[in-house]
C-alpha cells in the first residue's frame, strides 16, 4: 500500500485554528513555515520580557487547559500578518501581529474572553527562531488517517475529528498503525526528507471538540484501554528541505 499526503496544516498561533495549505516549502531543521510562529503567554510568563527563544508549552494559553479557545475561529493573513478572530461566524477582533497596536487590540480581546482563567494581561509574542512547538527541536507532526478511523470504529466507537490531533501532515493509504514502523526511519515526502523521531502521547488538548470548545472525549484513556498506549501522532525532523504538496507520495526509505 502506498501512503499519500492528503493535507498540510499549520497553526500560526499556538493553541488556535489551523490553516490548510495546498503546498509549502520545508527547510532542514525547521518546522512548517509560520507554524506555531506566535503564542499567547499568560500569568508570570507574560511579564517575562527577558526570555528569548523557545518557551515551555505551559507558558502559553493552549487547548490543554483552555478549551474555550477552540470555540474561536482564527484566520491568519500571511501577507499582512493580520489575525482575524471570529466567534459563531461573526468577527470579534482583528489585529496585525507585526505591529504593537495590532497586538494590543488582540491582547485586550483575549483578556476579556479568557477573564478569570489566569490573572494578568495576556501577551502575544513571536518566535524569533524556530517555533513554539511542544518540543524545543523544530518538528513536524504526522497523522495516519487509517489509524484514526480504526480508533473511531473499533476503539472509541464514535467519530473523532482529525482536527483534534492538530497534526501538520495527514497521511492516508496505508494500514492502521503501520506508521509506528516508521519510528527511527527516514521518509521522503514530495521533495523533502524527514526523520521520524518518536511517537507522541495524546494530551488533554486532543480531547477538545474543535467546534464546541468542550472536552468531550478522553482520548488518552480510550487509547490506553484499547491499545495499551496513548500514541497516535508521530514527530519528525526535517533533514532535507524541499517542496511538498497535497497528493505527494510518502515513502519510507530502506
Amino acid at each position: 500500500m502506498n501512503a499519500t499526503l492528503t493535507a498540510i496544516r499549520r497553526y500560526p498561533v499556538k493553541g488556535m485554528s489551523g490553516q490548510d495549505l495546498p503546498a509549502t516549502d520545508l527547510t532542514a531543521g525547521q518546522a512548517i513555515p509560520l507554524d506555531r510562529r506566535y503564542g499567547l503567554l499568560h500569568g508570570p510568563a507574560a511579564l517575562d520580557t527577558e526570555t528569548e527563544g523557545w518557551r515551555l508549552p505551559s507558558d502559553f494559553f493552549t487547548l490543554d487547559r483552555t478549551e474555550k479557545l477552540a470555540a474561536l475561529q482564527t484566520e491568519f493573513d500571511e501577507a499582512t500578518r493580520a489575525l482575524i478572530i471570529r466567534r459563531g461566524g461573526r468577527q470579534v477582533s482583528r489585529g496585525r501581529l507585526d505591529q504593537p497596536m495590532g497586538r494590543t487590540l488582540l491582547e485586550q480581546f483575549f483578556a476579556a474572553y479568557l477573564a478569570g482563567i489566569v490573572p494578568g494581561m495576556p501577551r502575544l509574542i513571536e518566535a524569533q527562531h524556530g517555533a513554539f512547538g511542544n518540543s524545543e527541536e523544530p518538528s513536524v507532526t504526522l497523522l495516519n488517517l487509517a489509524s484514526l478511523r480504526d480508533l473511531e470504529e473499533r476503539i472509541a466507537k464514535q467519530p473523532v475529528d482529525p482536527r483534534r490531533m492538530r497534526a501538520n501532515l495527514l497521511v492516508d493509504g496505508i494500514d492502521p498503525w503501520a506508521e509506528r514502523g516508521w519510528i527511527g526511519r527516514t521518509l521522503t515526502v514530495g521533495d523533502a526528507t524527514l526523520e521520524v523521531v518518536e511517537a507522541l502521547d495524546c494530551t488533554p488538548g486532543n480531547d477538545v471538540n474543535p467546534d464546541s470548545g468542550v472536552a468531550d472525549l478522553s482520548l488518552p484513556n480510550i487509547l490506553e484501554r484499547g491499545l495499551g498506549h496513548s500514541q497516535i501522532l508521530l514527530r519528525a525532523r526535517v533533514i532535507g528541505g524541499g517542496r511538498i504538496a497535497v497528493g505527494d507520495p510518502v515513502t519510507p526509505l530502506e
